[in-house]
């Protein structure tokens, strides 16, 4: 497949052999977060869910950092959203203007693709939380990291306080973000944020290699399911919710196209070719998590 590039002006956005690359693009400002960042990974997110030859994301920055953290040039107010809300700029939630960092987690929470961090360098507040909802963090061994919220006055952002928890457990969370201390990537390894590290040079070709190995060899519908039956699953009462959803995707999916395909791949030694695509073949399985609220005002 030829590449395609989306234009953007703070991210790229270019899909080539069945994965899609975000990579954040402010070099000269370490990747610092802004408004604009956060539109535009929203809408790059949506680009790669209504694209079928999309099998993964893979997502990186650009130069020496990850993410910086939220753009701090306008000072002590950096923060101060009174003036978005009252020019009535600001989409709200419970009459609060709602967090940038939290609408593109749960943007990237939602997403019907897997998709893969690349933390090549200094990922820090905003950073290091936009990638909690992310599958899989692989980070530079030379990568830092910080929820430094604390040290900024603030609290966390970025529905962290329910992914971080998850994904570390709540003693490491608690730990990280009460100190808002920096740490290296050993400790990010050995804490569970990250899955494997690599030297700077191997780290992108380890990113690929995983996505190569998810669009070679996966089904596109049953990957898209699975991802968000275990979100879903995070938040239910107990593993009976599970099984009733197992059930209806097993039941719906077992006499799909791909189940056919899957089983006779296997027994003809063959590599699949999946014929189902998650823009049209998605089995109903009651809403997608994470559902909106019905009214953010």
């Amino acid at each position: 497949m030829a590449d395609t590039v989306q234009p953007y002006s703070e991210i790229d956005y270019l899909v080539a052999d069945r994965v899609a690359t975000i990579t954040l693009s402010r070099p000269d400002k370490l990747n610092a977060f802004t408004q604009v960042m956060r539109d535009e990974l929203i809408d790059a997110f949506d680009q790669a869910d209504s694209d079928d030859d999309v099998r993964a994301v893979v997502v990186t920055g650009r130069g020496r950092a990850f993410c910086a953290g939220a753009d701090l040039s306008r000072g002590g107010d950096t923060f101060n959203a009174d003036r978005r809300l009252q020019s009535g700029a600001a989409e709200t939630i419970d009459g609060v203007p709602r967090d940038g960092g939290g609408r593109v987690s749960l943007r990237i929470a939602a997403s019907l693709k897997p998709v893969i961090a690349a933390i090549n360098g200094p990922a820090v507040g905003v950073g290091i939380t936009m990638t909690l909802p992310m599958d899989i963090r692989l980070a530079a061994d030379t990568a830092k990291f910080g929820f430094v919220f604390s040290r900024r006055g603030l609290v966390m952002e970025a529905a962290s306080s329910w992914f971080l928890p998850r994904v570390v457990g709540i003693s490491q969370a608690l730990e990280w973000v009460t100190t808002g201390r920096v740490f290296d990537a050993a400790e990010a390894l050995h804490g569970g944020l990250v899955a494997r590290t690599y030297p700077a040079d191997e780290l992108l070709p380890a990113a690929y290699a995983l996505a190569r190995e998810i669009a070679d060899n996966t089904s596109a519908v049953a990957v898209a399911i699975s991802r968000q039956l275990m979100w879903r699953m995070l938040g239910a009462d107990s593993p009976w919710d599970a099984h009733r959803l197992d059930s209806r995707g097993i039941y719906l999916l077992g006499k799909a196209p791909d189940v056919a395909e899957g089983v006779t791949a296997f027994l003809e030694k063959r590599q699949p070719r999946f014929p189902m695509r998650v823009g049209t073949d998605l089995p109903d399985l009651g809403p997608r998590w994470p559902e909106p609220p019905g009214n953010l005002t």
